[in-house]
């Protein structure tokens, strides 16, 4: 995805803007004529964006905010204490995916049998928080709503609480006990370095957790890969063969459900796109006589743990989508690309790197987020909508959003 974004104004290697200090809320983007948009800038910098996070909160060292919430996840295993990760919408699935990265090192780790951490979507734990143990909210721009609530009663509860939010400046991050800064602000609405900042936090708080050692350099050639020439060739003609599709659905098994939670809100923000997101078991299951030739579907597999099975029963979908006519397509990781039929996604495939040296949810769910965010962009220019206000630029839209404020 190589792009030029106007006269020599963006530089995707240079660090982004944080917030403004004083800290308030992001506004709306502008409304450009066409892209490059913001989103389409922000996709562009998330390859060397996601190797300087990783780095600048390794080299804060053991006392540093990795370090803490790595120590606050030891003893809360130690103490058999409840574990939960919280957030909303973008940061909803940043929550998802960084419960899923903290599981599996909770477990490579050695700590205590249990579940580990958690996802819980943060006003059902604004109304039901756990007793004890440690809460951790995930909140892109600091402020929203129902985040701050999760964190309010999970402290009345006696959690210990952490953020990982772009600045510590923000609302939600106060009185809060630790917080893991990722310091570089999403310029769009429909968020994509919001979406990857706390994967890539996990992923450094996972690593001081073990003990290994987390590399910047395979997170950005892995999120580079997803942006490849290859990539955007790939989700160009994908993106053509969806725009007709009403809805749009992603099906994933493993950590790739995360991902296919995600691609759904992005078709929706920013392509107006009605979609929806299937567990690959789940889609066989009382689904299928809703799609026909209208719909289209988009596999996302990556995963690497148990991959024979789940590829087994992802061929048999796809054979079942193409009995019905469904549209398919598919974003895989390398090797499972090699057992899926290209037949069976007619409409093209994204494929992306297996990264082995990468603990296995951080390399599914780092592969997927590039070339999901590309798919979306390019599916955007498609259908001419710009995805950057998620439709707010609409006054009826905005008049609707503006209703859910608080």
């Amino acid at each position: 995805m190589s792009e030029a974004t106007g006269p020599g104004s963006f530089d995707p290697d240079q660090p982004l803007p944080g917030p403004p200090d004083p800290w308030h809320s992001a506004e709306q983007p502008v409304d450009r004529d066409g892209p490059p948009w913001f989103m389409t800038e922000m996709i562009l910098a998330e390859p060397a964006f996601g190797a300087r996070c990783v780095a600048r909160l390794l080299e804060q060292g053991p006392g540093g905010p990795a370090g803490r919430l790595a120590v606050a996840l030891r003893e809360a295993a130690v103490a058999g204490a409840p574990v939960t990760v919280v957030g909303c919408g973008t940061s909803e699935h940043g929550a998802l995916g960084a419960a899923e990265i903290l599981r599996d090192a909770w477990q490579r780790a050695g700590l205590p049998d249990g579940s580990g951490p958690v996802a819980v979507q943060a006003f059902e734990a604004s109304l039901a928080p756990a007793r004890g143990g440690l809460c951790i909210a995930v909140s892109h721009d600091g402020g929203t709503w129902a985040t701050t609530e999760a964190l309010a009663s999970a402290r009345a509860a006696g959690a210990t609480t952490a953020i990982i939010t772009v600045s510590g400046r923000a609302p939600g991050a106060q009185g809060v006990d630790i917080v893991v800064e990722t310091v570089e602000r999403d310029q769009s609405y429909c968020h994509t370095i919001g979406y990857t900042s706390p994967l890539l936090a996990a992923y450094a708080v996972g690593a001081v957790l073990t003990g290994e050692t987390a590399d910047p350099v395979p997170v950005r050639a892995l999120m580079a890969a997803g942006i490849g020439p290859e990539a955007t060739a790939a989700a160009e003609s994908i993106a053509a063969g969806l725009a007709g599709c009403r809805p749009i659905l992603s099906v994933a098994t493993g950590a790739d459900r995360t991902a296919a939670r995600e691609l759904v809100l992005k078709l929706e923000e920013g392509t107006w796109i009605p979609a929806a997101s299937r567990n690959l078991e789940t889609f066989l299951h009382g689904h299928l006589p809703s799609t026909d030739a209208s719909t289209g579907l988009v596999l996302i597999m990556t995963e690497r743990r148990g991959r024979a099975e789940r590829v087994a029963r992802a061929r048999q979908a796809l054979e079942a989508a193409g009995v019905i006519g469904i549209r398919t397509a598919a974003i895989l990781s390398a090797g499972v690309a090699e057992q899926l039929d290209p037949a069976l996604t007619p409409l093209g495939r994204i494929v992306v790197p297996e990264a082995p040296g990468l603990p296995a949810p951080v390399a599914s769910l780092l592969a997927t987020a590039t070339p999901l965010q590309l798919l979306v962009e390019r599916l955007a220019r498609v259908v001419g909508t710009n995805p950057d206000p998620i439709r707010r630029a609409d006054p009826l839209y905005a008049a609707a959003a503006a209703r859910a404020e608080t």
